[in-house]
């Protein structure tokens, strides 16, 4: 009883270590990135420095650099709802009597991050090939803020999608019966599969996060309180829907902003 209760004291002081140093890093990093401030661009808008490449700074060099934010900015996002999950995983498998929990517990953990940094390696190419047409092509960029709430009302409305309610049940409920299974590829293999869960569950918020901000500290807040209220909340599919609406009210905001700034010019 004494030695579990000092895992889980572990457990948590690791987490809460992890949260702390990710969240203070991701402040100074978007802190230091304000502090450069964006590209001007026509439509009104300032593109984030996340999306451009410093003077002398190669390819290589960029991509790193994109991919280290990245995976410092899902732990500090991700971990309020990933560590009860855990916790419960933890649990389950306690319960069968297995050894090396922490282990365990670290290697779903690494697994879970590993799909979210798989993600972020996908997005960035993306990301910064949207950036370079907008740079070119100023038609296009006048274009992006009515873009970006075209792409809010549809997150919103995912929202309400029985796909939405799918993965949402799946990292709600996990670990499944029968999920808890101690064997090391078996805690690799779920790790991977709740990360997928949870990148599809978070899409349409991830969307919402990448077209207003991907470094401006207010929207990753909010972003963040919405994916962990909807995982934990007793009435998940009620909280994803509340913030459906929300979204959609945004969306459409955004889209008459861009339309009047349009018909101004």
């Amino acid at each position: 009883m004494i030695f579990e209760r000092a895992s889980d004291r572990s457990f948590l002081g690791a987490s809460a270590f992890l949260f702390i140093v990710s969240a203070a890093t991701t402040i100074v990093w978007c802190g230091s990135m304000s502090a450069h401030g964006g590209m001007s661009m026509p439509g009104g808008w300032s593109m984030s420095m996340a999306w451009m490449r410093m003077p002398g700074q190669s390819w290589t060099a960029a991509a790193a650099s994109f991919l280290g934010m990245w995976l410092v900015m899902m732990l500090a996002m991700m971990l309020p709802a990933l560590v009860p999950a855990l916790w419960r995983d933890r649990q389950a498998v306690r319960s069968r009597g297995t050894s090396h929990l922490g282990a365990r517990t670290a290697l779903i953990g690494v697994a879970y991050f590993l799909v979210w940094m798989l993600f972020g390696i996908a997005l960035f190419p993306l990301g910064m090939a949207l950036a370079t047409v907008a740079m070119q092509r100023p038609s296009l960029a006048r274009a992006v803020p009515m873009i970006a709430g075209v792409v809010v009302l549809i997150a919103g409305a995912l929202q309400f999608s029985a796909w939405k309610t799918r993965q949402l049940s799946c990292c709600r409920e996990w670990p499944r019966d029968g999920s808890s299974r101690a064997d090391t590829r078996s805690a690799w293999r779920h790790g991977l599969r709740l990360g997928l869960h949870c990148v599809g569950c978070s899409a349409g918020m991830t969307a919402i996060l990448l077209v207003l901000g991907v470094m401006d500290l207010r929207v990753m807040a909010a972003v963040t309180a919405a994916m962990t209220l909807e995982r934990l909340a007793p009435s998940g599919e009620r909280v994803a829907r509340a913030i459906g609406v929300l979204a959609i009210g945004v969306g459409l905001f955004l889209i008459a902003r861009a339309t009047v700034f349009h018909s101004l010019l």
